[in-house]
């Protein structure tokens, strides 16, 4: 067992820990949850979870970190407030050894995701504050906030602007509508299902954004196919209409979600599903770009580490016999976060000073320049991967992911093309 974990945090899981919503989801249908600061958790499914557990040792550098399973249930407190707590599983306490329980909220600390009153989530009430936004920018004549609410919920592109002051990062983890959907509709799924079975495992994971002050994050649909081999025809049929109709089979990719922070305006952007499916091949393009654009300019330096890893990936992936990671996303995360540039004639240890001091409306008379950059590329969703090692599967398919690696293909050469054009 890790230092980390006592008996004080063995016992104080062992009680149940609250599950907040996860602010950097942007895209698939199954809720993420935080289950602490480097940990989140989703619902088990059992293929995914034999795919961790099976995981190719050189393809763990492209997948999160996988941290074990909890029993997840629904409950209400004396006030009537809706949460998820977290439960080691029964006899269970192996996965703890690998997980820092020293930020989880204890269960005693609820989160007031809901009221019974009102059945309003906190979620809603955070949207509702962006239908007040939106008809304040685009100076909307007064409409009744419940017919911007339902505009709201089907828009695909949004902009929301964060305050000057206060903390970016902690801001962030509270607007995302994507995230608030899924919270939203895994709430009710078990609070319909608590009368009958309120106990449901949820695998934990690596929290990838971690590591990012103001994560930006992409979310990648890959491959030319997307259903299962298990797919019913209904199924089959609705997922190969949508790869015909969208980027997936002509590049071998499509935009399942984007979220960018745009130092340039103070702006979020969030780009959901539905219009990714909607883009041409130049619209997928124009897309990137703007992932990759802060509002003032291009993070150029962010494009040689993510073709390397790209580049990489694909090699790992072509020595993969019998692999198909069909509906399986690729996320692109780097940060958010830039400092200033001092002026060029300045002294070489004022950057090392810099280094240490964050970008604030003080320094805008410098231009401006990202430090030196993280970025990282990893395969997530995995509820319909397939491999000849699961063995129960009837059908075994033979050498690579084809659809896959032409889609990794496809964006390699297009953030490359980004690259070329923007020039120097």
């Amino acid at each position: 067992m890790s230092p980390a974990f006592g008996a004080m945090e063995v016992e104080h899981y062992a009680k149940g820990v609250l599950l907040e919503p996860f602010g950097h989801q942007v895209g698939g249908h199954s809720c993420v949850l935080r289950f602490n600061e480097s940990t989140i958790c989703k619902p088990l499914i059992q293929r995914e979870h034999q795919f961790y557990e099976t995981l190719p040792t050189e393809m763990r550098k492209f997948t999160p970190q996988y941290k074990g399973v909890v029993s997840v249930s629904f409950e209400e407190d004396e006030d009537g407030n809706l949460c998820l707590i977290a439960y080691p599983l029964k006899g269970d306490h192996g996965n703890l050894d690998s997980i820092d329980n020293s930020d989880c909220e204890p269960k005693n600390k609820l989160l007031r995701w809901a009221n019974k009153k009102t059945h309003l989530l906190e979620t809603e009430k955070i949207t509702k504050e962006w239908v007040r936004q939106h008809r304040k920018e685009e100076k909307i004549k007064s409409h009744k906030l419940e017919e911007e609410f339902e505009w709201l919920k089907s828009s695909e592109v949004l902009y929301y602007s964060l305050e000057k002051k206060g903390n970016v990062s902690s801001q962030m983890k509270h607007h995302n509508p994507w995230s608030m959907k899924c919270h939203q509709q895994q709430l009710q799924r078990m609070k319909e299902n608590a009368k009958h079975r309120n106990q449901h495992k949820f695998i934990l994971l690596e929290n990838l954004t971690s590591r990012y002050q103001v994560p930006c994050v992409l979310d990648l649909k890959m491959g030319t196919r997307q259903h299962g081999d298990d797919a019913s025809e209904e199924k089959k049929a609705n997922q190969i209409r949508k790869c015909q109709q969208s980027t997936s089979a002509v590049i071998g990719v499509r935009v399942c979600g984007m979220q960018v922070y745009q130092t340039g305006s103070g702006q979020l952007m969030f780009m959901n599903k539905y219009h990714g499916r909607k883009l041409s091949v130049q619209g997928f393009k124009e897309a990137l770009y703007q992932f990759f654009h802060n509002g003032r300019y291009l993070r150029r330096e962010l494009f040689e580490p993510i073709i390397k890893k790209l580049t990489e990936l694909k090699s790992v992936l072509e020595t993969q016999e019998s692999y198909r990671f069909y509906s399986s996303s690729l996320l692109i995360i780097y940060d958010g976060k830039e400092l200033p540039e001092v002026a060029v004639d300045s002294d070489p240890e004022d950057l090392e000073d810099l280094s240490e001091e964050s970008s604030d409306e003080s320094a805008g008379a410098y231009a401006y320049k990202p430090a030196v950059s993280t970025v990282d590329i990893r395969m997530i969703d995995f509820a319909h991967t397939t491999c000849r090692h699961y063995g129960e599967d009837s059908i075994v398919h033979e050498g690579q992911d084809t659809g896959y690696i032409f889609g990794l293909q496809s964006l390699i050469d297009i953030i490359t093309e980004i690259s070329d054009e923007s020039g120097e």
